[in-house]
């Protein structure tokens, strides 16, 4: 009588969440490079918040030759991360990459992120700027230190080198259970906040080229944005800590 045969268990499907607002000129570029890099079942998901330089049209014909969804916005709230979740929301997919729109972020990385989780090392993989190996090329120096310096204050809340940098992988459950209500740009960094010390993060280095084409959406109202949410993030980790029974309460 022969053996059963057991099927070897199926891999999660992926599905790659790419916030726009105003990247015309670089999303077809962009969903051809995903498209090349990506396990042949993903979905690409581009979640727009109102762009008005004809990006909605650009997905429309490139989802008939691609794995395209396009959801629009017509109220975006919360910022990047309201249009991340809500792209993680209408995800067929158990994994997500997310990334930029701006070709910052390399899609040939994909499968350097997405490695790691789906052999179950890490509960999130970071693109990172700041481990060996990782780069930015053509950065002024301001920005270099502005980065750097914002990386460096998020560093004792999360133990990553780059909780800043917005291309990641993660499980869909995962996300939507650690970040309901993240607002801003930075919801790796809240993700991250909000797993605590058991949340394994790894970080795998790639090189952060500045946007070519369009216009970037940092200015000083995200900064302060960040900035507010970093406060909050202390303080809830101080609270917490604060609130952690001693070795020696233990014992009373």
């Amino acid at each position: 009588m022969e053996e059963p045969t057991i099927a070897p268990r199926q891999r999660p499907s992926v599905s790659i969440v790419i916030p726009t607002l105003n990247e015309a000129a670089n999303v077809e570029p962009l969903v051809r490079q995903v498209a090349e890099n990506a396990p042949a079942d993903a979905e690409i998901i581009i979640v727009d918040d109102g762009s008005d330089d004809g990006t909605v049209d650009r997905v429309r014909s490139l989802a008939e030759e691609h794995a395209v969804r396009l959801m629009q916005r017509d109220n975006p709230t919360l910022g990047l991360s309201g249009a991340v979740i809500a792209g993680a929301r209408a995800a067929r997919g158990e994994v997500l990459i997310v990334m930029d729109a701006d070709l910052s972020h390399p899609p040939a990385d994909i499968p350097s992120l997405l490695t790691p989780l789906l052999d179950g090392r890490a509960d999130m993989v970071i693109g990172s700027r700041y481990v060996r190996g990782g780069t930015t090329p053509g950065w002024p120096l301001f920005r270099r230190i502005l980065s750097r310096a914002a990386a460096g204050v998020a560093y004792p809340l999360t133990g990553v080198h780059d909780s800043m940098c917005g291309f990641f992988a993660i499980r869909r459950v995962r996300l939507l259970e650690l970040t309901p209500r993240a607002t801003g740009f930075k919801i790796a960094f809240e993700a991250i906040v909000n797993g605590g010390r058991t949340f394994r993060v790894l970080e795998v280095p790639i090189a952060f080229r500045d946007r070519v084409r369009g216009t970037s959406k940092m200015n000083t109202r995200v900064a302060l944005l960040f900035s507010t949410r970093w406060l909050l993030a202390a303080t809830r980790i101080l609270m917490r800590r604060h609130r952690r029974p001693s070795a020696s309460d233990s014992h009373r």
